[in-house]
């Protein structure tokens, strides 16, 4: 009925409501209901004077877009001329069209731009995960979770990695004064390039202390790590102390989801311990240090570096090395090795921590031989078991391994690398760790 009704109405119109193109604009839209009969709208649309218009479908949105910005015939709401067709759409498809299309991108973070700058500057893309964490899985204990209570040195180690991760990012360096040279190379100054957030959060407040310090006083490298592992008797500094490092790293790498968090009972206490959650990235660290200790060639083996485009991967392979040698970890990775092969490669370690604790890189030989470092004990023991079984020797492995590194170096391996010769000051106080503790 209803139906019925609204085509008589619409058939035989009242002469005081005839439609007229002028009139058009004025009339309120007739809202149908999906069941409408197609037999009656276009009874409705021959009445009122329409006609129906078919299009493309590709350009059907866009056609409503223009019919409903301009009216019918082309006109502006606001009576101020026609716009022809050809422009709307061009006008339309500036902001919309090129999105779907394959054209440029809509809106982008101006942030990502600086972001690939910089990482084009500095060689290639932070790694996942950092030197300290990498250092921290090697000490961890896979299933139960927590690491060695004799384990004094790790502390300290852990320390300078911090320093080592803000030199190879880019952040700190040494200052550069003529007259550094007169000192030894753990006592030069320090000071800040770059003060921006690292996104982790250790790292930043670090970056923030020495920033904040910077304006008062600039210290040294191994002032820089006394004062982080709170080694000092000046109370006015003790503020300076990073405190829970060791639990920080690995909240951090249960965020990350290498890690997981459960809780032990010992005794009477109530422990939260984290028990490795993916054992295929410990498993890559490794095999990345076994790789580097054990390679037979001058070449550094590619599956002792890195992933591909990380920046300084040789570098980051070396302080890797070093630090989890200082903090006294090494032994976790040594476990499938032979008794020979675990001392040739102890001794390889401390090959390779006595020519990168100088500077420049690869002077330190003619004083490796009376360095006492974290592994002066087994020195003597470890020249017995390494042999000289196929390949090059040791010293021509750490060589290469030195050029390598001078490679990734600003200016081509140029001595005015002022971070690479903070890398080298840190390298120089984690030789010397057994006499320090």
């Amino acid at each position: 009925m209803k139906y019925g009704r609204l085509r008589e109405r619409l058939c035989h119109p009242q002469p005081e409501h005839s439609a007229s193109p002028s009139s058009l604009s004025k009339l309120s839209p007739i809202y149908l209901p999906p069941s409408t009969p197609s037999r009656l709208f276009h009874a409705m649309s021959s009445a009122a004077g329409l006609s129906r218009r078919r299009v493309a479908a590709s350009t059907s949105a866009l056609d409503d877009d223009v019919d409903n910005s301009w009216g019918f015939n082309g006109t502006a709401p606001n009576g101020g001329g026609s716009v022809s067709r050809s422009e709307s759409l061009h006008s339309s498809s500036l902001h919309a069209g090129s999105a779907f299309e394959g054209g440029s991108k809509i809106a982008y973070d101006p942030r990502d731009l600086e972001r690939e700058d910089e990482d084009a500057r500095l060689g290639g893309k932070p790694p996942r995960l950092t030197i300290m964490e990498e250092v921290l899985l090697l000490g961890l204990k896979d299933k139960q979770g927590y690491l060695s209570f004799w384990n004094d040195n790790i502390s300290y180690a852990l320390r300078g990695c911090i320093l080592i991760e803000l030199a190879l990012r880019r952040r700190i360096a040494l200052v550069k004064d003529p007259n550094r040279r007169h000192l030894p190379l753990a006592e030069r100054l320090v000071e800040v390039l770059d003060d921006r957030q690292t996104g982790e959060t250790i790292l930043d407040e670090a970056l923030r202390m020495m920033k904040g310090q910077e304006a008062t006083e600039r210290m040294a490298v191994n002032s820089w790590i006394d004062l982080l592992s709170g080694e000092t008797w000046n109370v006015m500094k003790i503020g300076f102390q990073l405190k829970q490092v060791r639990e920080r790293l690995a909240k951090g790498l249960v965020d990350k989801g290498v890690l997981r968090t459960e809780k032990r009972n010992f005794l009477l206490f109530d422990m939260a311990t984290h028990p490795v959650a993916d054992v295929r990235t410990k498993e890559g660290i490794v095999a990345r240090v076994v790789a580097l200790l054990t390679s037979t060639t001058a070449a550094v083996p590619p599956a002792a570096l890195g992933r591909e485009g990380t920046q300084c991967r040789a570098m980051r392979a070396v302080c890797l090395v070093c630090a989890a040698y200082a903090a006294s970890v090494l032994d976790n990775a040594f476990g499938r090795l032979t008794y020979e092969d675990r001392e040739a490669a102890f001794q390889r370690c401390d090959d390779i921590l006595a020519e990168f604790a100088s500077w420049p890189f690869g002077s330190g030989s003619s004083s490796g031989s009376s360095r006492s470092g974290p592994g002066s004990r087994r020195r003597e023991a470890s020249r017995i078991g390494m042999g000289s079984a196929g390949g090059v020797s040791s010293r021509e492995v750490v060589l290469g391994l030195v050029q390598e590194a001078k490679k990734e170096m600003q200016g081509g391996g140029a001595e005015e690398d002022l971070c690479f010769e903070l890398v080298a000051g840190v390298l120089e106080v984690l030789s010397k760790l057994d006499s320090l503790l």
